[in-house]
């Protein structure tokens, strides 16, 4: 073979196998505005709700594990869709999803993908929550597929730990990934509806409470959450700082405080235990790791978790409407 065509055949290999990544900075010659444009439609949102953060990074995490992080939680022309799924119960932020999105086809139309939206939104969310700030690297194309019935592998606030490490670990997820994106319910409230089965039938002890909650505790979340009150009633999920994002929640489940079962549950394993032990310690400010920035690794090889590019996906008009 000519060494011109070989270099000429390897250089469009490169090129070609390139196509699958994502990376920072993506828009910067197609849409240079876009993330600022994101940012801004978030901030006001979150300015008028200040609920708004947690239900984006919400989004973010239930859109990633069904399908991959395409957008396809967003969808609603479709006879069944994904996000009518009992696994998306409560889920919010859908507005501000499309605000962005029309703003960005005013300035840029047929550019920037929902996938991607929705993955910077939940940053910005985070950041206006007193959050880490990270660079999300872009690129996802919106996926074509929405059935609610792809959601029933989403994790559940009644698994068992083994049931949660699972499926994690079938997204390319770490038992420290599990502590630490769970780590992102520090923001945001939970409904009373979840809780019901915690709080008077738990199982296997039957028609008592989760011996993991705090005795101290267990009268308040009862009163919060009683028998016969509302299943819409709400209660935060981190009964200390409810909007601001720290690591606090891993200290309260650490101390039987834990609001959700599932949050709980990391008290129940030694590995997921000590993931958690090695952000509380006397030393962890000065000699330990950092919580922050190790919740930002999760979270941004979360939303890499079956990303689609080129022809697998494309660019929707409306995140709702398949094109």
């Amino acid at each position: 073979m000519c060494p011109l065509v070989f270099l000429s055949l390897l250089f469009l290999f490169l090129i070609d196998g390139s196509k699958g990544q994502l990376r920072i900075s993506f828009y910067s010659d197609t849409c240079l505005p876009a993330e600022s444009i994101v940012r801004d439609v978030v901030r006001e949102a979150a300015l008028s709700d200040p609920t708004v953060p947690a239900a984006l990074l919400r989004l973010h995490f239930h859109d990633c594990f069904v399908e991959g992080c395409d957008g396809s939680v967003l969808i609603d022309n479709v006879p069944e869709p994904e996000r009518d799924a009992f696994e998306h119960l409560g889920l919010r932020g859908f507005d501000v999803i499309e605000k962005a999105k029309a703003k960005l086809e005013e300035s840029c139309p047929g550019v920037v993908s929902c996938a991607d939206i929705v993955a910077l939104a939940a940053r910005d969310a985070i950041f206006m929550a007193n959050g880490p700030w990270y660079k999300v690297p872009t690129g996802r194309r919106d996926g074509f597929v929405s059935n609610r019935s792809l959601a029933d592998d989403m994790p559940d606030v009644s698994d068992s730990i083994h049931q949660l490490k699972t499926k994690f670990m079938n997204k390319g997820l770490t038992d420290k990934d599990l502590v630490l994106l769970s780590a992102a319910h520090t923001i945001g409230t939970t409904a009373c509806f979840f809780m019901t089965k915690r709080l008077y039938n738990f199982f296997p002890s039957g028609g008592g409470s989760d011996p993991a909650i705090n005795p101290n505790f267990l009268p308040e979340l009862k009163a919060k959450c009683p028998p016969k009150g509302h299943e819409n009633d709400r209660l935060a999920m981190d009964i200390m700082t409810e909007r601001k994002f720290d690591k606090n929640i891993l200290r309260n489940i650490r101390e039987g405080f834990a609001v959700l079962e599932s949050d709980a549950r990391l008290n129940d394993d030694a590995r997921t235990k000590a993931v958690m032990e090695s952000y509380l310690g006397p030393l962890t400010p000065i000699l330990g790791p950092s919580f922050e920035n190790d919740f930002v690794k999760s979270i941004v090889k979360m939303g890499q978790i079956g990303v689609k590019t080129g022809s697998d996906g494309n660019i929707r008009r409306v995140c709702s409407k398949l094109n």
